[in-house]
């Protein structure tokens, strides 16, 4: 349900996400750098989308029409089906700017959450705790904030004796109590949006760029009798901003733990989540158990009772149940159920397994069909291929799909049997119940249930 305030006016939730992140080093933007194989934008956008609010408005800048691009891909992710609208900020002059560009999107609501692009870790629970408590208290802007153990680099809360929030002083210019202050701004804010708007036009740029900030909005709202609160989060983690790649790496540690502890919670063992990785949109079925040093990333999903690892990488593959994969990696394929597949497999886009087929050691599979009970154990390559049911491909085996120009496809019926070190060379069809003699390069047809030979008589010679 969509939050209602007093005068019939819905919530609106405000993005600031126009920063280049100088400290980023990159020339990506930064809301665009990816955390738990999202862009970190992509977790606000979430969120926003969870709050039910009318509109949302985000702030862009700094390589605006890259930004818009990626959110409108994201929105429909985060199942947002509202047009969302974008504020471009023109100079890259501070928070408070921002917001004060934002004024023809906020003067809509009577209320509005503003919160930053580059905050992946917020959560859901808080945000939704920050605008009850807004409600509740009645204030005219409300804050979340946490507790650090090491408060450098924030901006310290200062409350009265009887703790209503007097004001946020920046750390660098605090006074030395004022640094013993443990509790921090995360730069989440619910306002309403009149007392909001009188503020902005107030505040006064600051430092030799001459940026206006949001958090001198409150000693205005105050100073014209207006109440603010804070609302305190019981996980001082999630208030952890991005800035550099270094915070980058420490917010891909939480999202990543996260993610280790709902599946786990959900039935699925992770030996060591300590060198496992898991993106945020990857399914994982009851029962599997996940080996060290495997990483599962973008939209794979894996059944029941699986045994996934040591040392895979996986990558939007889909598998099913019962299956096995050891020290391999698989890319944009689909594993059906009971497979067996390692070590050091490669199965490729396209590629179909099983059920019950057997990839093995050193084998790659690209754009292929590998059909119920089929083998590939060893040392094999196998391109542009439809191999039937219980077919036994020999080591060595190596379907040559290209030509130089075009790729051509290879077809192996039911039961048929590849001895090693074969070459087939297509387009070619090997029939139903058909066997290759070792060493033959195939270049016609084979018909259903023959033996077929390809290769010079030998000869020795002294």
């Amino acid at each position: 349900m969509t939050l209602q305030r007093k005068g019939g006016k819905s919530l609106g939730v405000l993005i600031l996400a126009a920063g280049q992140g100088t400290r980023m080093e990159s020339a990506l933007p930064k809301v665009l750098h990816g955390v738990g194989g999202k862009p970190m934008i992509f977790y606000t956008l979430r969120l926003a989308n969870a709050l039910k609010p009318a509109a949302i408005g985000i702030v862009v800048g700094h390589e605006a029409d890259q930004v818009k691009a990626v959110v409108g891909e994201l929105a429909k992710e985060c199942g947002i089906t509202r047009p969302i609208q974008f504020i471009v900020q023109k100079e890259m002059l501070g928070s408070g700017n921002a917001v004060l560009e934002s004024v023809p999107f906020l003067r809509k609501f009577k209320t509005a959450v503003v919160f930053c692009g580059d905050t992946p870790l917020l959560t859901y629970e808080s945000i939704y705790g920050l605008t009850m408590s807004h409600e509740e208290q009645k204030g005219q802007a409300t804050l979340l904030t946490a507790k650090l153990a090491n408060p450098k680099g924030y901006g310290r809360i200062v409350r009265s004796p009887m703790g209503e929030v007097l004001r946020i002083v920046e750390d660098s210019v605090a006074t030395s109590k004022e640094l013993a202050i443990n509790e921090v701004n995360s730069g989440a804010y619910c306002f309403e949006v009149e007392p909001l708007l009188l503020g902005l036009k107030e505040i006064a740029p600051k430092g030799p760029k001459r940026e206006q900030f949001l958090t001198d909005i409150m000693e205005r709202v105050r100073s014209k009798g207006g109440k603010i609160n804070a609302y305190l989060s019981g996980n001082p983690e999630e208030i952890l901003g991005v800035n550099s790649r270094v915070q980058l790496a420490a917010s891909e540690r939480v999202i990543n733990r996260r993610m280790l502890e709902r599946l786990m919670l959900s039935g699925v063992t992770v030996c060591d989540p300590a060198s496992t990785h898991i993106d945020a949109d990857v399914e994982v079925g009851q029962d599997t158990v996940v080996q060290p040093f495997t990483v599962l990333r973008g939209k794979t999903k894996i059944g029941k009772q699986c045994r996934i690892g040591p040392f895979c990488y996986l990558e939007n593959a889909q598998i099913g149940n019962e299956c096995e994969v050891r020290l391999s990696h698989l890319v944009g394929c689909r594993v059906l159920e009971k497979c067996a597949i390692g070590p050091f497999s490669n199965i490729r886009p396209d590629s179909v397994l099983g059920p019950r087929a057997k990839i093995g050691n050193f084998s790659e599979i690209k754009n292929s069909r590998v059909g119920f009970g089929s083998k590939v154990p060893h040392l094999s390559y196998i391109g542009d291929s439809e191999i039937m049911e219980d077919v036994n491909v020999g080591a060595g085996t190596i379907t040559c799909n290209y030509d130089g120009k075009t790729k051509h496809k290879t077809v192996i019926g039911a039961k048929a049997f590849i001895g090693s070190n074969v070459n087939l060379v297509a387009p070619v069809k090997v029939g139903r119940g058909a066997r290759i003699g070792a060493g033959s390069t195939i270049t016609e047809d084979v018909p259903d249930g023959v033996l077929a030979i390809a290769r010079a008589r030998q000869v020795n010679k002294t």
